[in-house]
């Protein structure tokens, strides 16, 4: 459990990004990976008065709020005529619906953790966020960035017409997941992303197309094939690399309507 000496409801994004540059403070965000810690905050800054916590869809993408929950993006009707059942399918073994309630968007991409469902998805459509400090960048960079004390603000998501399709491996409903995968397609260019191998999210791209035979499918499982895949508590690093080809046929079959 943390402790905080003060609690400061930011009232813009530049005074949270100012304040959170000293090392002792901490943006609260959502609070239920924070509360796992132990650690002495000295300024809690929350951004619940930012008006972060909304889904806003444009012509050309969706701007999704640091602070949208991921029961929010459950429940998305926009999402889900946009990416069918993606967003369900991404958040729904998470916990249960309390912690949903909870848990924001901007805390599970800024953390970055080899086993999110949320970076796994995300890395397989066209995102950029939006910092306070370095402003709109490619999400594909910003997860291989180091951490640092910028503050996220907005994920915009392009509405392109990907089509995208998610699945997901745990030993037990709500567990941390032994593998999550995500695959998309875009004018014939397949992106697959594999995560919790068990670390963070890694992406592969290559010309695939949906009627592709099955000589083609297993060069395009060879060239995922190169990912390290790692070993821990919850499996093994060749059950990882073998389910991985498991999950994206599945994701592949789902995308051809299938």
């Amino acid at each position: 459990m943390f402790t905080a000496q003060n609690y400061i409801k930011a009232r813009s994004l530049e005074e949270a990004y100012t304040l959170n540059q000293k090392r002792g403070n901490a943006i609260l965000g959502g609070g239920c990976w924070l509360r796992l810690g132990q650690r002495s905050i000295q300024n809690l800054i929350d951004l619940s008065d930012l008006g972060l916590d909304q889904i806003k869809e444009g012509e050309d993408s969706f701007s999704l709020g640091a602070m949208v929950t991921l029961r929010q993006l459950e429940q998305s009707a926009p999402l889900s005529d946009a990416f069918g059942t993606a967003f369900a399918d991404m958040v729904r073994h998470i916990v249960g619906v309390q912690f949903r309630n909870c848990a924001t968007l901007g805390g599970s991409v800024v953390s970055r953790f080899g086993f999110s469902d949320i970076l796994t998805l995300l890395l397989a459509l066209d995102c950029e966020v939006e910092l306070a400090g370095a402003g709109r960048i490619p999400l594909t960079d910003y997860a291989r960035m180091p951490y640092d004390r910028d503050v996220l603000a907005w994920i915009h998501v392009k509405k392109d017409g990907r089509r995208v399709a998610y699945e997901s491996f745990r030993n037990s409903e709500t567990d941390i997941p032994v593998l999550t995968c995500a695959m998309s397609e875009k004018d014939g260019v397949v992106t697959a992303v594999v995560g919790a191998r068990p670390g963070r999210a890694c992406r592969v791209e290559a010309s695939l197309s949906l009627n592709a035979g099955e000589e083609e499918w297993q060069a395009f499982l060879d060239k995922v094939g190169g990912m390290h895949f790692g070993s821990n508590m919850r499996a093994s690093e060749a059950y990882r690399r073998h389910l991985a080809s498991v999950l994206l046929r599945r994701a592949f079959l789902r995308l051809k309507g299938e």
